[in-house]
């Protein structure tokens, strides 16, 4: 449990994200949503203001603040009703670069990322013919005099057009070739602004969220052999951290869409009079915000534990797959519940919910679907057979 002063400083750093995210409005990401466009104004303001970098340690210039503040920093960006997807990956694979990065690759890096000219914006993992089951993954990387040259394909890899600097996985053993399948796995920073045009080609990819997604194809692309991250063959330990980290960031961002879902129908539910009374008056209408509200704060907590956890240098996967699945599931739930509170005016683009129904959908999929961590958590933590 958090402390006093704890609670109080969290108090403090979401009152300062609400109140840049005030600068911007719910027309400003609609307006971006509509136009396919990148909140570059937004990520400027963010990482001037010292959030986007808050888990740089100070001496590279960053905040130094843990990972239970970066939960706090993405959730209140949620619940202002901005779209936290367009910059919270510079939260999430930090984790990879600061548990695993070589002194040089931090000092080289971390300062640069702190003050805004470096972006550290992608994490490429998920393959078209893999999807999550990512120790199969194809792409191949073959040592080579000064590096590695990487061979083949990504996809649904945000924010690439608008990185300097990606996390990659590849595969460096064949499968056939290891003892367990999550050897001979490593990962790699990989420099955006020299391999487009190298053996990089991006393609973007149409969606139904406003998540900048692409396809990736690598073609004899040369990496420098400083840019291994930890050690060969060790990438899945590497990005292992990345992936708790993004699981927990990524539930605070349902919390915080949830609030949002919650904040907008309880208030319409309050205004908006049928049959000469308030709709809130009706338990129909009541009742199922009443029972979003439980089950968000129920999620709130296992949120809170994930990233102590995390913090703690703990072992956190059973805390972080529980976070998510129970956050995606009730910010799912508030949005429904939201989308019918407000009835017709829902699908109204100027009511915003719609598109943050759309946004916060994503969630039950991505990064990782509530399937596979029900998967994980029956065999890891209850002891049942393995189902795959």
């Amino acid at each position: 449990m958090l402390d006093t002063a704890q609670r109080e400083m969290l108090a403090e750093i979401a009152t300062s994200v609400a109140q840049l995210c005030a600068r911007f409005g719910e027309d400003y990401w609609r307006d971006l949503d509509r136009e396919g466009g990148y909140p570059t104004d937004f990520v400027v303001e963010m990482t001037e203001a010292g959030f986007l970098t808050a888990l740089i340690p100070e001496e590279f210039g960053g905040s130094g603040l843990g990972l239970l503040e970066a939960c706090t920093i993405l959730e209140t960006i949620s619940r202002a009703g901005a779209h936290a997807g367009a910059c919270h990956a510079q939260m999430y694979v930090m984790g990879s670069l600061l548990r695993h990065g070589s002194p040089e690759q931090k000092a080289m890096w971390l300062p640069q990322i702190a003050s805004g000219a470096v972006r550290l914006q992608s994490f490429g993992v998920t393959e078209p013919s893999t999807g999550t089951d990512t120790t199969a993954l194809k792409t191949r990387a073959v040592q080579v005099d000064g590096g590695w040259r990487v061979s083949g394909q990504k996809v649904w890899i945000s924010r690439v057009e608008h990185s300097d600097l990606m996390v990659l996985l590849a595969r460096t053993t064949p499968r056939e070739q290891v003892a367990k399948k999550t050897e001979g796995l490593s990962a790699f920073l990989v420099d955006l602004r020299e391999a487009r045009g190298s053996g990089l080609e991006v393609r973007p990819i149409e969606a139904m969220i406003n998540h900048h997604a692409c396809e990736l194809f690598f073609d004899d692309l040369l990496i420098p052999a400083g840019n291994l991250l930890g050690r060969a063959g060790d990438g899945w330990r590497v990005i292992l951290d990345g992936m708790n980290a993004e699981r927990i960031l990524i539930a605070a961002e349902c919390i915080g869409d949830a609030r949002y879902f919650l904040d907008k129908a309880s208030a319409y539910a309050r205004e908006r009079e049928v049959f000469g009374r308030p709709i809130g008056a009706n338990q129909g209408v009541a009742f199922p915000l009443a029972k979003c509200l439980a089950e968000t704060e129920a999620a709130a907590l296992m949120v809170e534990k994930a990233a102590l956890t995390y913090d703690d240098g703990a072992p956190c996967g059973a805390e972080a797959n529980m976070a998510k699945y129970l956050a995606a599931e009730a910010s799912w739930a508030a949005g429904d519940a939201a989308m019918q509170t407000h009835g017709g005016f829902a699908f109204a683009k100027d009511y915003h919910i719609e598109r943050k129904f759309r946004e916060t959908r994503l969630y039950r999929i991505a990064p990782v679907s509530t399937n596979l961590i029900l998967s994980y958590l029956a065999e890891k933590v209850l002891g049942l057979p393995r189902s795959f």
